[in-house]
């Protein structure tokens, strides 16, 4: 059982940004052999969205609001631990992240940057693509809108 937890970055625990940033640097940096800046910034304005089980992180997003990264809320750095993407915590992850960007922010649209071949994982969350496919630190990606 996945245990959510919505916090601003300034109520971040060390240990959790440490977990956090880790599983991130595992999946984004390591696992997909992407060469790219991870600690960009922005952390210090998102909410983040933090699944746990058995006090691990391992599963996350961020989350900011309308205006912060696009015109729209949105949702990034979308990440699940290897060892635990059987359990569909994707799913779990991004439900309690929609649910933050409204009750937090008061919005439903949502616009987020998809690795393209998770178009149809997005889909069932419905998530819809928007413009054309585009390259982002040389991995295929696609916008896609949430109306909500």
């Amino acid at each position: 059982m996945l245990e959510i937890k919505v916090k601003t970055f300034q109520e971040l625990t060390t240990q959790e940004l440490y977990d956090l940033l880790q599983l991130r640097s595992e999946v984004f940096v390591v696992e997909q052999d992407c060469v790219y800046q991870d600690i960009d910034g922005k952390d210090q304005n998102a909410l983040h969205v933090i699944g746990f089980k058995n006090n691990k992180v391992v599963a996350y997003t961020r989350v900011f609001k309308p205006g912060d990264y696009f015109t729209y809320a949105s949702i990034g750095r979308v990440v699940v631990d290897a060892k635990e993407r059987a359990h569909k915590y994707g799913y779990d992850i991004m439900k309690a992240s929609i649910e933050a960007v409204k009750s937090h922010y008061n919005e439903t649209q949502i616009k987020i940057s998809a690795q393209t071949y998770l178009k149809r994982f997005y889909n069932t969350l419905e998530f819809h693509e928007v413009g054309e496919e585009y390259l982002e630190d040389g991995i295929p990606h696609i916008g896609m809108v949430y109306k909500g």
